[in-house]
């Protein structure tokens, strides 16, 4: 769901510890990766030439991005700045929404939640919802675990009126839970629940606490209708692709300590869509779904994008990246693309197809 323009100027007057980042100071690459400051502006950068990148070809991708209605756009290499463009009136100090680009970081919460005992990932829902948190019969509810809402596979039907709606008239039964896949937002929402009845503290309060403030990010999530959107600048937007790329860790501090969880996140969750991890979007694999879609389709999702990219993914083509193989983060926002859909479009691969010739991987 696209926010609406009163949720964007609540959001502008909520936010109101977003950052005017600065550009920081010019440094060659490295295989080791840089974090910025948890406070200040201060983030290192280095120059596509120093990388041998085409810089003929980012002046392409950045008309590019300029036409497919971009409002943010930066890369990462080795935790360091490479490209960083601001489209209209948008600039770092701005925040914008995640939309479903939010999934894999309450994936993430969900793992440090399991790490601190807090809850586990083959609980029942039921648990931390109590019974009858859907509409389904008693016996074919208590087969969902938290495990089903992180992989997709609740078997709750997506093709109710509004798969939005979080409530129990609105979570109808279509098959057992694990052997069905679909797009289904209502089920993942529902885990900002679990984390709050398993943790004692407010789902915002939990994230600041665990990743937002540990990792220099600004940001809050915001109750839009029945979803829970986040909102953040750019940058830490970035800081968040870059987290993930260090595997949970920032510097020195573990996020999230529990190394096979992440591992199981960014890789295949189930074998309905191999495409899939807990909440995260896989590049590289046999086959793929999409949402709203019950079709799987051979080959992997991006053709363009390094094999074991890997991506959180939200409507209006909001974008985080991570490609571990180049240790490159990239990120977007903006209005969509042009092909209004959920998470995954055409301008995923159109985007990639650039990158390539930038790049040139």
């Amino acid at each position: 769901m696209k926010p609406s323009v009163f949720v964007i100027l609540l959001v502008s007057v909520m936010l109101i510890s977003c950052q005017k980042n600065k550009p920081g100071t010019d440094t060659p690459a490295s295989a080791a990766l840089y974090f910025p400051p948890l406070t200040g502006d201060t983030w290192e950068t280095t120059t596509p030439a120093s990388l041998q990148w085409n810089q003929a070809a980012i002046n392409t991708l950045y008309d590019y991005l300029e036409q497919k209605h971009t409002k943010a756009f930066i890369v990462l290499k080795d935790g360091k700045i490479v490209l960083e463009k601001y489209y209209d009136t948008f600039s770092a100090g701005s925040n914008w929404y995640w939309a479903s680009a939010g999934k894999t970081v309450t994936a993430m919460l969900v793992g440090i939640a399991q790490a601190e005992g807090k809850l586990s990932i083959g609980d029942k829902t039921s648990k931390y919802l109590g019974t009858g948190w859907t509409h389904a019969s008693p016996a074919k509810e208590d087969l969902i675990t938290i495990r089903h809402q992180l992989t997709m596979t609740t078997g709750l039907d997506d093709g109710v009126t509004d798969n939005y709606c979080t409530s129990p008239e609105c979570l109808v039964y279509k098959a057992d839970a694990g052997s069905r896949w679909s797009y289904h937002n209502a089920p993942y929402t529902l885990l900002d629940k679990v984390i709050e009845n398993a943790t004692g503290q407010s789902f915002n309060q939990y994230f600041q606490q665990k990743i937002r403030d540990r990792t220099g990010m600004n940001g809050l999530w915001i109750k839009d209708g029945y979803n829970n959107v986040y909102w953040s600048t750019p940058r830490s937007m970035a800081r968040y692709g870059l987290l993930l790329l260090a595997k949970g860790k920032w510097d020195q501090a573990a996020i999230l300590s529990d190394a096979a969880y992440l591992e199981a996140q960014i890789n295949s969750s189930q074998n309905l869509n191999p495409s899939y991890g807990y909440l995260t979007w896989l590049n590289g694999k046999s086959s793929y779904m999409l949402p709203s879609l019950q079709a799987k389709f051979p080959g992997m999702l991006f053709p363009n994008a390094p094999v074991d990219m890997y991506a959180a993914l939200g409507k209006n083509d909001q974008k985080i990246y991570v490609v571990p193989s180049q240790n490159i983060v990239v990120i977007r926002m903006g209005e969509s693309a042009g092909n209004v859909q959920l998470a995954v479009s055409s301008f995923d691969n159109e985007l990639w197809g650039h990158l390539k010739q930038v790049i040139g991987y």
